[in-house]
C-alpha cells in the first residue's frame, strides 16, 4: 500500500514518511496543492495524510478537488487547525478523519491502519479485457474460468493495461504507478514484470495482446482468441 502525504513542511513530512516505513506503509511526499494533483493522475494511492495549510491553495479546497475527480481513497487531514468548525467542514468535504496536531505517530498509524481496514468504494472492482477479469480487491485474476496465480507486480501492470485498454501507457507512467514518485528502479524491472505478465496469459490462452511501442511504453489490445502476443 502506498500513502500520499501532502505536507508543507518538509521536515515533518519526512518523519511521517519515516514512521509509515517503519509500519510497513509505503509513501510518497509532496508539499504543495499542485504537486498533489499531479501525483494523483499517475500514481493509485491508497489513502492520502493532507495538510490544510499549504502554500498554493488551502487543504480544504484540495479535499473538495479530489472528491469531485472521483477519488474514493480514505483521506486523512492532519492539521495545525483545532477549532471545531475546522473538524466539521473538513469532514463534510469528504475527510474519513481528522487529526489536530501536536499528536503521537502511533496514534497516527493505529487511525490510518483503521481506515484503510475499512471497506471503500475502490475496492471489490471487476476490470475486465477480452477473457480476462482481476478482482483488484482480492487480488485475483481469472482468464476464462480458471483462475490465474501471479505475482503482485504482474498483477499491478495488468491492472494499469486493463485500466488504459487500447491507449498507449507510457514507461513513465508504469513506474510512477508500481514505485510512486520517489522511488529509482533499475532500467530493465518493468520489461521483466512485462515479460513474465506476457508469459503467464499466452500459457493461460488469453484473448488479449500486449504490444511494445518502442521507445514509449505499452499497450493491450483484445485479440478475438489469438493469444497474448510478445
Amino acid at each position: 500500500m502506498r500513502i500520499l502525504i501532502v505536507e508543507d513542511n518538509s521536515t515533518y513530512g519526512h518523519l511521517v514518511a519515516q514512521r509509515l516505513a517503519q509500519a510497513g506503509l509505503d509513501s510518497d511526499e509532496v508539499t504543495s496543492a499542485r504537486a498533489a494533483r499531479r501525483a494523483l493522475l499517475t500514481v493509485r494511492y491508497a489513502a492520502i495524510l493532507l495538510d490544510l495549510g499549504l502554500p498554493d491553495d488551502d487543504g480544504i479546497v484540495l479535499l473538495r478537488d479530489i472528491r469531485s475527480a472521483g477519488h474514493t481513497m480514505p483521506v486523512m487531514i492532519v492539521t495545525a487547525r483545532h477549532g471545531l468548525e475546522h473538524r466539521l467542514q473538513g469532514l463534510r468535504e469528504g475527510a474519513d478523519d481528522y487529526l489536530a496536531k501536536p499528536f503521537s505517530m502511533e496514534e497516527l498509524v493505529a487511525r490510518l491502519h483503521a481506515l484503510l481496514r475499512r471497506p471503500g468504494q475502490l475496492l471489490g472492482q471487476l476490470l475486465t479485457a477480452g477473457n480476462l477479469s482481476l478482482d483488484t480487491d482480492n487480488h485475483q485474476l481469472k482468464v476464462g474460468d480458471s483462475l490465474q496465480l501471479m505475482r503482485a507486480r504482474e498483477l499491478e501492470v495488468l491492472e494499469l493495461l486493463i485500466r488504459n485498454k487500447g491507449r498507449v501507457v507510457t514507461r513513465q507512467r508504469f513506474e510512477e504507478w508500481l514505485f510512486g514518485l520517489q522511488v529509482e528502479q533499475e532500467n530493465n524491472a518493468l520489461d521483466v514484470y512485462v515479460h513474465r505478465l506476457r508469459k503467464v496469459l499466452a500459457d493461460a490462452k488469453a484473448t488479449v495482446k500486449i504490444h511494445t511501442i518502442r521507445g514509449v511504453g505499452f499497450l493491450m489490445s483484445e485479440s478475438n482468441g489469438d493469444r497474448c502476443a510478445s
